[in-house]
Formats: C-alpha cells, structure tokens, sequence
C-alpha cells in the first residue's frame, strides 16, 4: 500500500470521524422552506404484510420527485458567490438531474447536466424546464461522464457528485431528521442503496440522534455494489449491473459512502427483481402513489426483516418514472403474482375447438384479454392448430386449476407465462 492511499485513507476517516449531527441539522438549515417535509403515512397494508408497524416516508412526493433535491441543493448553497457564477456540472439521466437543475436556479447558479444522447426526451425537457443546460453525449452513463468531466476542466465549473461528497450525503440525511421528529419511538429505518450517499447521510443522522434505531440499507440483487465492497472488504466493483431499479444501478460504491456506510448501517438487504415489482404494484393499489423502481427498495425488504412488532420507516425515495415504463412494470409484476397468465395449447383443426376452450376458460372464471390463432405456428403437424391465450387469473392457484381444467379436457398447455 502506497504512502499516496494511506493518506487518502486517513483523510476518508476523518471525515466520517469529525463529521456530526451538528453538520446535519446546519443542512437542514439550508433546506429549510426549500424542501418539502414529506409526512409519514401510516400503512396497515405492508404493516399487515410484513408484522411490523409500518410508515411510508414518500419522498417521491419530493419537489423534482425525489430526495436528491435535498443533497443537491447542501452542496450547491455551500459554493461561494465566484463558483456559483462559474457553475455547476454534473452527469445524470434521473433525478440527479433534476436536483442539481432546481437547486441551481434557486441560488443563481448556471447548471450543466451532461446526459447519455439516449435518454427519454421527457427527462431531458424537464431538466431544461427548470433551467439548467443540457449536454448530450454518447450513448451511456460513462460517456456522458467522461464529457462532464471535460467541461468541467475547461470550463472551471464546480462538480456536483451525486452521492461521493460529504455536503451532499449531510443533505440527505435531513430525511432521517425528520423521520424520527415525526416518529419518536422509531424502532428502523429502511434507506435505498445506489452509490450510497441517501443511505450515509441517513445512517449518520439516525446513529447521531437515537444510537438504537436500526438503519437497514437495501439494494438490489442485480447491483448490490454496497453489499459486495463490504463482503470484499474494500470500496469493490461489479462487473455488470442489471436491474428495474436504474436509479441505484451503480457498479462501484464512493469510497466516502462506503467509510461512512461501514460505520453506521446495521445491515444490508437485497431484494429481487420481482420482489421489486411486486412492491410496486401494491404501493400503487393500496395507497395510490407512484413511485420508480428504486423508490420502493425499502418496501420490497419488508419481508425479509428479522423482527415482528416493530415501527418501521421505508423510505420511498423518488418518483420520476415514465408512463411506458410503469406500464412494463406492472405488466411483469401482475404476471409474477400470479394475475395474469398466457399459455399455448393445440387444437385439432375442426370446428368446435375453440368454442369449447372458451367453455372451459369462462367455467373456471379465467377472462380472456388475448387470443391468437395461428396454424402456421405447428410444424409437424397439418391438423392441429396452435392457440395462444392470455388470461387473467386472481393468483396461482387459480392458474393451476385452469391447466387442471384444461388437462381434463384433453388439451396439454405450454405455459409461456
């Protein structure tokens, strides 16, 4: 080990050593009547779900529709009046984005926001909309933070990290703030993962105040990045990330989170794929809220807690989702739970066929939403004729009665899913 990482290393630890909760309510100074103070709302659904007493935290309800407002704007009033003229930059397709763009029109700074070329045309708007510049580049993260950091040499501009910075990771501790001001006999808190700033900030807030309130980070199986450095023993990197939950689809934790992270977090869950869609459907059932696939992490964890009876604070940590993708979301996620169901099975091509699988679908109380019939589909054979069917089902158990009915009736399905 170098002398050069020694030093960085006792820099990192001091940092986490020296920083306090005095550093957090002074953020929560700065946000004060800048961010909303999200209220919490009681849920006896996951409650019941999960057997503990659970509290929604719906930063998706956030100005810009997620917590990184909070750290964004930390770190943007702390430049002074020069670096503020110069401006900002930071790359960021989401909410990043959109944090470093509000809190920069707020405090008269200039934003540049470098994005992949390729991101949704409503993201790019709704940057531009709340003032900042807008940078195309490339066709990935990577790329367009490879030019960030090529302006920002040239330009002089200040960069806004999103989770690897000290003044950020205090502002999203504010969260934790007023959670427990709300919640005073809070026994956790579950916190999403990406780089690992919310999860620090809220972490060191939480420990500061009450030292027995639990903080539960939660990251997804596809990039648990967080929970592999830790495994590893040092900040790691994934080889490949691959989840719903883009907004914490990072493959390296900052070395600044993960000191912090190690210090304060009680404890890492991941969830799966489905666990995440499925957590996104309720969330949209039963309480009418919309949230992207990293919000609803913390909710997706419930299930995996190792204690009953406890008050419980999932965070709900950003909202900024398009209609097409909530749209595929939710489709997956009713196929997971068993509410919808598409099969194939094969027909003798003779009149009479088709009329009695419907008999047999509409008596087992399966609702047709798509058919297709299809001769060209069975090549081995020219009297039978493939039908596929789309259902809808009430779980799966009702999805195995209906392949029972329809074994009964000599037809043998293919599920496709």
């Amino acid at each position: 080990m170098t002398e050069e990482v020694k030093a960085e290393q006792t820099t990192i630890e001091e940092i986490v050593a020296n920083t306090t909760i005095a550093d957090v309510y002074n953020a929560a100074k700065q946000l004060d009547g800048v961010v909303k103070k999200t209220k919490l709302i009681e849920s006896p659904f996951f409650s019941d779900m999960c057997g503990n007493n659970v509290y929604l935290k719906p930063e998706n309800l956030q100005n810009t529709g997620s917590f990184k407002l909070r750290g964004a704007y930390n770190k943007i009033c702390q430049l002074s009046d020069e670096e503020k003229k110069r401006g900002v930059i930071t790359a960021s397709a989401g909410n990043h984005a959109q944090g470093v763009a509000f809190a920069a029109k707020e405090l008269g700074a200039h934003a540049v926001i470098c994005m992949p070329a390729i991101t949704p045309i409503l993201k790019v708007e709704a940057t531009r909309a709340l003032g900042a510049e807008v940078v195309l580049h490339g066709d990935t993260f990577d790329d367009a933070y490879e030019k960030s950091l090529e302006l920002q040499k040239k330009k002089g501009y200040t960069y806004i990290h999103p989770f690897n910075d000290k003044e950020v990771l205090l502002g999203q501790g504010t969260t934790a703030l007023e959670i427990i001001d709300e919640l005073k006999d809070v026994d956790a808190i579950l916190v999403p993962i990406g780089g690992g700033g919310f999860a620090s900030g809220v972490a060191l807030a939480t420990k500061a105040v009450n030292p027995q309130v639990k903080v539960i980070g939660v990251e997804p199986e596809g990039a648990a990045c967080m929970e592999n450095s830790f495994i590893r023993g040092q900040v790691s990197s994934l080889s490949a990330v691959d989840t719903v939950a883009d907004g914490c689809a990072v493959k390296t934790p900052g070395d600044l989170t993960y000191a912090f992270c190690k210090k304060y977090l009680d404890q890492i869950i991941t969830v799966s794929e489905m666990e995440i869609m499925s957590s996104l459907l309720f969330l949209i059932e039963k309480h009418k809220l919309i949230a992207e696939g990293a919000g609803v992490l913390s909710l997706a964890a419930l299930n995996k807690l190792s204690f009953k009876g406890k008050k419980v604070a999932a965070i709900v940590s950003g909202g900024n989702i398009d209609i097409s993708t909530i749209s595929a979301l939710i489709d997956k996620a009713l196929i997971a739970r068993g509410r919808v169901f598409c099969f194939s099975v094969q027909l003798p091509d003779k009149p009479g066929q088709l009329m009695n699988v419907s008999r047999i679908l509409a008596e087992a109380n399966a609702n047709v939403t798509k058919l297709d019939h299809n001769q060209s589909k069975v090549t081995d054979s020219f009297k039978k004729v493939a039908l596929d069917i789309t259902v809808e089902t009430h779980n799966h158990d009702h999805i195995k009665k209906i392949i029972k009915a329809l074994n009964d009736g000599g037809y043998a399905v293919d599920i496709i899913y």
